[in-house]
């Protein structure tokens, strides 16, 4: 079927017509935004406050994690990056702090 711009019309006057159907359509809509925001959004940003807040918070001597699996002892702190110690060769390596996915606990003996 084929329907024309008069059809069209006629479809939209009847929307307008029953303001329930568009007050019911527009409560969907903030519903599926409020199921948005408490499902991904919300949990997003307290991950990123409490990543953020670890990063923050490291010492030299802490055993970190990088983002993409390096594993060291931090060296020194700067602004921005970090230096940090890997392997038995004691190599030094400069990275930036966002890149410091996790700390790692001491275990004490």
């Amino acid at each position: 079927m084929f329907y024309g711009i008069n059809n069209f019309l006629i479809l939209a006057d009847d929307a307008a017509a029953d303001p329930m159907g568009m007050i019911t359509s527009i409560g969907m809509l903030v519903l599926m935004v409020g199921v948005f925001y408490f499902f991904l959004i919300r949990p997003q940003r307290k991950k990123d406050k409490v990543a953020k807040e670890m990063r923050n918070n490291l010492q030299a001597g802490d055993e970190i994690v990088t983002i993409g699996g390096i594993a060291g002892k931090i060296l020194s702190l700067k602004e921005d990056s970090v230096i940090i110690e890997t392997g038995s060769d004691k190599n030094k390596l400069r990275i930036m702090r966002w890149a410091i996915q996790s700390r790692e606990e001491k275990i004490s003996n």
